[in-house]
């Protein structure tokens, strides 16, 4: 019912790869207006042509936008939206995917999250709904994170999305091969150079 839909999100937000079986879960639950897991996991995917948060420039002036200095930043983060590929607004502020060619393919993709002052943070967990929870678990009821990520956990299981894991402490906690910070100052570097700003 969604297959065309679903193909359209692999291509725009994924390059075409295969989606994961949770995303796909949870891209049907919310076109099909389901709240469950948007409550659970604070998850607003996107929609078809909502423009990646690296590639943003509507928020600059013109003025803004003819600086050599901002250009840079620009060039640079628009490299980055090659490897970092966001697939929903939530979290610090959008959540989805490291995918830099260096990072091992034998594993689970990466978890990457972009907050609004452009820093990334890394997430614990093989899955979306993994690090989301992981992450929502901090904001719950109960002050004792590793009791409500397992609550979180067994609401997830109920409604069809078991985790690898109910224990939190046994999450995976695999770090980067390549460091996004690092490789973001690196190409705006790279762009500044181009420019003759060093």
């Amino acid at each position: 019912m969604y297959d065309e839909r679903l193909a359209e999100f692999s291509r725009e937000r994924l390059d075409g790869r295969p989606i994961p079986d949770d995303l796909r879960v949870l891209l049907v639950a919310q076109w099909e207006g389901r709240t469950d897991f948007t409550h659970l996991l604070d998850l607003d995917f996107f929609e078809a042509g909502e423009v990646h948060p690296l590639l943003d420039t509507s928020y600059l002036s013109e003025k803004e936008l003819a600086d050599p200095e901002m250009q840079a930043v620009n060039a640079g983060a628009a490299e980055m939206a090659k490897y970092v590929k966001l697939v929903a607004k939530g979290g610090k502020g959008w959540i989805g995917y490291w995918l830099h060619p260096d990072e091992p393919t034998d594993r689970a993709w990466h978890l990457i999250e972009l907050d609004t002052e452009f820093t990334f943070w890394g997430l614990v967990g093989l899955t979306l709904t993994e690090g989301s929870a992981a992450e929502q678990a901090s904001y719950q009821d109960e002050p004792n994170e590793r009791i409500a990520f397992t609550q979180l956990a067994a609401e997830l299981a109920e409604l069809g999305l078991p985790l690898s894991t109910q224990d939190y402490d046994s999450l995976d906690d695999t770090e980067y091969t390549v460091d996004p910070e690092e490789l973001m100052e690196e190409l705006i570097e790279a762009e500044r150079e181009k420019r003759g700003l060093r």
